[in-house]
């Protein structure tokens, strides 16, 4: 049995969770040894009962480790655990980071730079084209979109970045072969046939209860490095992912709804309360700068080349003065519409080349 292999088992225990699972580590090193450990060796670890160390001793009798082995492979799926390159290093940092992640489709690098779209199941043609407008400019400007495959928002979400050719990641609150809510299949399929993956910390066959949801969404604030709420009404599920991102001190953004309809009575709530207000994904840039890298060449490399550029990024890019350019000078001088002069100088943000200032004027960095 290898480390994976041991981490499933440990997964499909009952009474087993991620911290319960980082106290046996501590002690025991590996999840193989805590699969061996005898039962007075278990319970002398804090936090580990009768109960818990008897589910570990006899673990065999619950779980069929062969049959879910071969259940992920029949899927397609793979699983991966906190020590894999691939698993999101924003993740690992959570209190109860997932013991294990099943992953249908593949995850890369980029996906590490990732902003959560949520919101409610029932939305308005508002909050939908919301979601969709700003889930595309995020994508296209090289950020993956995380939400939870639900009805409404986080449709919409996924929808407007697969439109932007971007990634998306669907975090659901079931196993892999029980997709909630079923309508979704194809855009289940859509996500993870090269544009991103379906990921659950549920085993292949479990259902979707109320008890998975909340547990599916920490995933999602936690994977992010903000997470967007674009409408949510006072009880949405959003409201308590959004709760979870400030414990785990990510970024919270809403996007502003009319006074009057309860669609949006959290959302505007979640401004009144301090979240940035959010009209355009440029608007999540701004604090975005504050988490990647800062990018201060040297004179040498001030020297090099521009990266490669799109000829939409180039023409953009060389539309721009050296003094503050104002954005409909720059959409006049490159002859571009200006819905791709804006989702161009978002790709520009994003690569470090361009700031936008108050009043929407751009600047050349470097």
């Amino acid at each position: 049995m290898n480390p994976t292999e041991a981490c499933i088992a440990l997964n499909m225990l009952a009474t087993m969770g991620p911290v319960r699972l980082r106290k046996l580590l501590e002690v025991f090193e590996t999840p193989e040894k805590v699969l061996g450990a005898r039962g007075s060796e278990l319970r002398a670890v804090e936090g580990i009962g009768g109960e818990v160390a008897d589910q570990i001793v006899n673990w065999e009798k619950t779980v069929d480790l062969s049959a879910e082995l071969k259940r992920i492979h029949d899927f397609g799926a793979e699983v991966i655990t906190s020590a894999s390159a691939s698993y999101p290093r924003q993740l690992r940092e959570i209190h109860s980071a997932p013991i294990v992640l099943y992953v249908w489709g593949e995850l890369t690098e980029r996906d590490q730079h990732a902003i959560g779209v949520i919101g409610s199941r029932r939305t308005t043609h508002y909050g939908t084209e919301s979601a969709k407008k700003l889930s595309y400019q995020l994508a296209y400007a090289g950020l993956t979109v995380i939400s939870g495959l639900a009805r409404g928002i986080d449709t919409a979400a996924h929808q407007g970045a697969l439109a932007a050719k971007g990634r998306t990641i669907a975090v659901i609150g079931s196993g892999l072969m029980k997709l909630y809510p079923p309508e979704n299949a194809a855009l289940a399929e859509k996500i993870r046939s090269g544009n991103g993956a379906i990921v659950s910390e549920f085993s292949m066959e479990i259902e979707p209860d109320r008890q998975t949801f909340p547990m599916r969404n920490r995933i999602i604030s936690g994977w992010s490095h903000g997470i967007l709420v674009v409408e949510a009404g006072l009880n949405s599920g959003a409201l308590i992912t959004a709760s979870q991102a400030i414990d785990q001190g990510r970024s919270v953004y809403a996007v502003p709804g009319h006074i009057n309809a309860p669609s949006a009575q959290g959302s505007n709530r979640l401004i009144q309360q301090g979240a940035k207000l959010v009209m355009d994904a440029s608007d999540i840039l701004d604090d975005l700068q504050v988490l990647l890298p800062e990018t201060k060449p040297s004179p040498e490399a001030a020297a090099r080349p521009l990266p490669e550029l799109t000829e939409d990024e180039r023409r953009v890019y060389e539309a721009i003065e050296a003094a503050e350019t104002p954005i409909d000078e720059i959409s006049t001088k490159c002859g571009l519409p200006s819905a791709n002069v804006s989702s161009t100088l978002l790709r520009l943000e994003l690569k470090r080349l361009v700031k936008q200032l108050p009043g929407k004027y751009f600047v050349k960095l470097g």
